[in-house]
């Protein structure tokens, strides 16, 4: 049994030994490569190529021109000058309104055209007119028995003559005949009335007048600068008085 011990032994020993010896040897093996390359010479690589300096041009006083237009301490500065936009020009003028249309009385025609009779507004004065002649802010532009144009600041416009007719002097005409009749002494009533003035009744244009009814004086008689001239048309005597020359 000892005998085989010490075989056992000796064999580890030697296997020792054998290990020692491999690893004396790889540890020599590689000193010496490190060795090798420590004394290798590595060559050194050429320099690079630099390129030369870009040349420095002259110093100018454009080159300051952000400078001087722009504060360093605030980039935001714009030397343009921003002006404010024109102010938005007024709104135009509203329309100026028409004025009422002159109220009529009536038409008639005395063989040199119709002639109208108008006034202004109600209660004013009225004179007769015909085509072509302006009455207060209207011109009257064409006449007819049954329409008339006018003409107010190039707007032309037509109505019937019924349309203008004043119905207030109407009403009042109307109401006239029945304040007469509950009158209480209709004898009073008639002493009160004022004759009638025989000559130039209401004025038709500048040189003519409308006869009165129940004027009885003979045409040709001159009065108040006026000649009594009777026409004679198809529907009876026109009578009318016009200024003597």
């Amino acid at each position: 049994m000892r005998k085989n011990l010490w075989v056992i032994d000796l064999i580890l020993v030697a296997l020792i030994l054998l290990v020692a010896m491999i690893l004396k040897d790889r540890k020599a093996a590689a000193e010496a490569r490190e060795q090798a390359l420590l004394r290798q010479l590595i060559p050194a690589a050429p320099p690079p190529v630099l390129p030369s300096l870009p040349g420095v041009a002259p110093v100018t006083a454009a080159a300051y021109m952000d400078v001087a237009d722009k504060l360093v301490f605030s980039r935001d500065r714009n030397p343009v000058v921003i002006l404010d936009p024109p102010p938005a020009p007024p709104p135009p003028p509203p329309p100026k309104p028409m004025p009422d249309l002159p109220l009529a009385y009536g038409v008639i025609d005395l063989g040199a055209g119709p002639r109208i009779i108008l006034a202004e507004k109600s209660g004013a004065e009225h004179h007769g007119y015909q085509a072509g002649q302006t009455i207060g802010a209207f011109k009257i532009v064409s006449l007819t028995d049954t329409e008339i144009t006018f003409d107010w600041e190039g707007k032309e416009m037509t109505r019937k003559i019924e349309q203008i007719l004043d119905r207030s002097s109407m009403k009042a005409a109307e109401k006239a005949p029945q304040t007469a009749a509950k009158a209480p002494e209709p004898a009073k009533q008639l002493s009160s009335l004022a004759p009638i003035k025989a000559g130039p009744g209401m004025e038709l244009g500048e040189k003519s007048r409308a006869c009165v009814p129940g004027d009885s004086n003979p045409p040709g008689t001159v009065q108040d600068g006026f000649r009594k001239v009777v026409t004679k048309t198809p529907f009876g005597d026109s009578c009318r008085w016009e200024a003597v020359q």
